[in-house]
């Protein structure tokens, strides 16, 4: 392997950890939503969007690594677990859209309950953490599915 494929190795490496990593940060921090006074509810909230900012441009990386990869290794387009990781990113992609940002703005409304919107938060995490895992699964493992 050259310099330059194993420097597109730990960048793609780097940025899923930087890309599933912190959601389970954010695990405490969703049961601290629920009791929290605002200017503590402030602080967790943007921390929460914190997170979501810096798994959006670390999967930037990561996608752009991964075509990299594709373009400079030994694995080609077709190839099953490649085409899994796209089918589960893409999806990943929607979820993350629509997952996080409108619950999050829910929080300053006042006749929303809290508790709700904190347990919808924890199960999204957790929906996040199981499509991640299972794109790092497929890279890893790199399973010959058909």
């Amino acid at each position: 392997m050259d310099l330059i494929y194993r420097l597109f190795i730990y960048l793609h490496i780097f940025s899923a950890v930087a890309s599933i990593g912190p959601f389970f940060i954010l695990l405490s921090i969703v049961k601290k939503l629920r009791t929290a006074n605002e200017a503590e509810l402030n602080a967790y909230l943007h921390t929460f969007r914190f997170v979501v900012l810096l798994t959006k441009h670390s999967g930037h990386v990561l996608v752009s690594t991964g075509v990299l990869l594709i373009f400079s290794g030994p694995w080609t387009w077709g190839t099953s677990w490649i085409i899994m990781t796209l089918l589960i990113l893409f999806c990943s992609l929607f979820f993350l859209a629509r997952a996080f940002s409108p619950t999050l703005r829910k929080f300053h409304q006042k006749d929303e309950d809290r508790t709700v919107l904190a347990a919808k938060l924890n199960r999204s995490i957790w929906i996040y953490i199981i499509l991640l895992s299972t794109m790092l699964w497929l890279m890893v493992v790199k399973p010959v599915l058909w």
